[in-house]
């Protein structure tokens, strides 16, 4: 596949030296959540001077009963702990529920190889809130549905291989036809329904 010029966009756990320095090598440019599992990098990016740095970007969104506000930094570095890292970004999104009426802020810090000036803050946060979709499909699904949080595996690579098959049983009952992932629950009473999903029974 030919990654060169591409943006690839990864949360947390993908924030990783060699992922991003493979990603440069193929000529990608990446942007990459950074949270606590990055000390270090956590540290001094969350703690850049963002209330003195311009908004870049802002937008507003009402659906589904919720007011969304989201504003986006951004701060140019010389030099970051992380391959080829230009610039950090900070995220802070407001969410308003009518129905409850809670309101919840959020602040998301990333990180990306773009040098400043090669997109706005406009295309920024469009592929931001490309990947938060991509999340809320399937992560959301992950975390709730499979409680994957609740999991007591840890050990060794086994953690990316049960996400690999929550991946995989997702995207089948989607192929499938099924737009409530609840489905799944009808699926496991019998399992020559998962066969025949996989295309291994007639």
């Amino acid at each position: 596949m030919d990654l060169a010029d591409t943006v690839i966009t990864a949360d947390a756990p993908h924030t990783q030296h060699a992922h991003g320095a493979y990603l440069r090598t193929r000529g990608a440019y990446y942007i990459a959540q950074v949270k606590a599992n990055h000390p270090g990098l956590f540290d001094r990016v969350r703690h850049l001077p963002w209330r003195e740095i311009r908004l870049d970007h802002h937008d507003r969104t009402r659906a589904h009963h919720r007011l969304e506000i989201r504003r986006l930094k951004t701060f140019a570095f010389a030099h970051l702990d992380f391959p080829d890292a230009r610039q950090a970004l900070q995220v802070v999104c407001w969410s308003k529920d009518f129905t409850s009426g809670k309101l919840t802020i959020e602040r998301v810090y990333l990180i990306t190889s773009l040098p400043s000036g090669t997109a706005a803050g406009a295309q920024l946060a469009a592929w931001i809130r490309g990947h938060w979709k991509i999340e809320n499909l399937l992560h959301h699904v992950r975390d709730r549905t499979f409680r994957e949080d609740d999991s007591k595996i840890h050990v060794g690579c086994l953690p990316r291989i049960m996400a690999g098959l929550r991946n995989l049983a997702i995207g089948v009952h989607r192929q499938d036809g099924h737009t409530n992932i609840a489905a799944l629950r009808y699926t496991a009473r019998d399992c020559r329904r998962s066969v025949t999903a996989l295309g291994l029974a007639g």
